[in-house]
């Protein structure tokens, strides 16, 4: 009797210890339980998605030299790895629910290399730099100007710029070169949560042509432009006397000949007309901001991207590249209204805290600008 217990006992240890090897290595995936995602309608892949059969397609061919599958049997094909991550991207879910989905059948561990592989390849400065590109001539400037003018009010105006916050988890304390640059506590912004200040410029149809991930959540918007590479480029066309390009801004932006704000409090006619126009113009930002983040819902406020900071911001980095992709082949998205809370804390009514016309010959030039721009749009309009 003792014998057969003993028995039973080891049989059982085996057992265990069998399920465990199971659940530790890698899934298998068996074909005929995977459903082909190509086989959904149309707007249920874009659903699950974001993008379209075929420029999900020109995707796979586009990483094909970027992303090289192992030669084994048991190795994670292209396809599903755009996919997994694409579905991550839009969904902004956890890893091992991506994984155990119909579409994909993977680990975690595999989801996670999956992720890191596509959004790596997009980050690759020949993918990055193709789609998400600021002007580099004249005649883009001016194409982009002429949108616009055709499109909405101000004839000189051809983009309009805003940050926005992504959330991250609270980074390590540790700190080193390559990853946590920052100390754990300069991630958290004004709303008390760690995040990503993310600054975006885009154009009249919503493309963003500059996107800057690399600043943590407590730093201003101020300091964020003045660090851009777009700054250098405006300042640049107005010491050649090509004066008839630039931003629209909220009142958290430095009042520049390049960069109009809002007047602080407008007295005149004309003056009330133009922030009435500005800011019904600068909302172009807001929506692109708000359909970036309702099209890769792993950006919403909600959702929290669970990397460091580094990782994060290739994962925003990648959403903007295929956030274009999306509007250059018109993928339809139902934007919904309310996605984040703007706010006005820490505004400087055109930097007057900071400086006067006395000792601001910018901001003077600035004010000049705008004033010449009220005048032209108040006549302009026979109001």
């Amino acid at each position: 009797m003792t014998n057969f217990d003993e028995m039973v006992m080891l049989f059982a240890i085996n057992n265990v210890e069998n399920h465990e090897h199971l659940l530790n290595e890698r899934q298998t995936r068996i074909p005929e339980m995977i459903s082909d995602p190509f086989l959904l309608t149309d707007r249920l892949f874009i659903k699950n998605f974001r993008l379209s059969k075929n420029l999900v397609r020109n995707i796979i061919e586009l990483l094909q030299t970027r992303i090289v599958s192992k030669d084994r049997s048991s190795a994670i094909d292209l396809n599903t790895k755009v996919l997994v991550t694409l579905n991550f991207l839009a969904t902004g879910s956890y890893q091992s629910p991506i994984g155990n989905s119909r579409f994909a059948a993977l680990s975690q561990p595999t989801v996670s290399r999956c992720i890191s592989e596509v959004v790596e390849a997009l980050n690759h400065p020949e993918i990055f730099n193709e789609w998400v590109k600021f002007p580099k001539n004249l005649n883009e400037l001016t194409e982009i100007r002429n949108e616009f003018y055709r499109e909405n009010w101000i004839s000189r105006s051809y983009r309009c710029i805003d940050c926005t916050h992504i959330a991250i988890v609270s980074p390590s304390t540790n700190l080193n070169l390559n990853e946590n640059q920052n100390p754990e506590h300069i991630y958290v912004n004004r709303k008390g949560y760690h995040s990503i200040n993310v600054q975006l410029i885009c154009d009249s149809k919503l493309r963003i042509l500059n996107v800057n991930a690399r600043f943590p959540g407590s730093t201003h918007d101020t300091h964020i432009w003045n660090n851009s590479l777009v700054l250098p480029v405006l300042q640049e066309l107005y010491r050649r006397n090509y004066d008839n390009f630039y931003l629209l801004g909220d009142s958290g932006y430095p009042l520049r000949q390049w960069l109009l704000t809002p007047i602080t409090n407008p007295t005149t006619d004309a003056e009330k007309f133009f922030n009435t126009k500005q800011m019904s113009t600068r909302c172009i930002i807001e929506r692109c901001n708000g359909v970036l983040k309702m099209r890769f819902r792993c950006l919403l406020k909600d959702r929290i991207l669970h990397y460091k900071p580094e990782k994060a911001s290739s994962i925003i980095n990648a959403c903007v590249v295929l956030h274009n992709m999306c509007i250059a082949n018109n993928v339809p998205m139902k934007y919904e209204h309310d996605i984040e809370e703007h706010d006005n804390l820490g505004m400087l009514g055109d930097q007057e805290i900071l400086a006067d016309n006395n000792r601001n010959i910018e901001l003077t030039l600035g004010r000049q600008q705008r004033d010449k721009v009220a005048r032209y749009l108040f006549h302009r309009h026979g109001v």
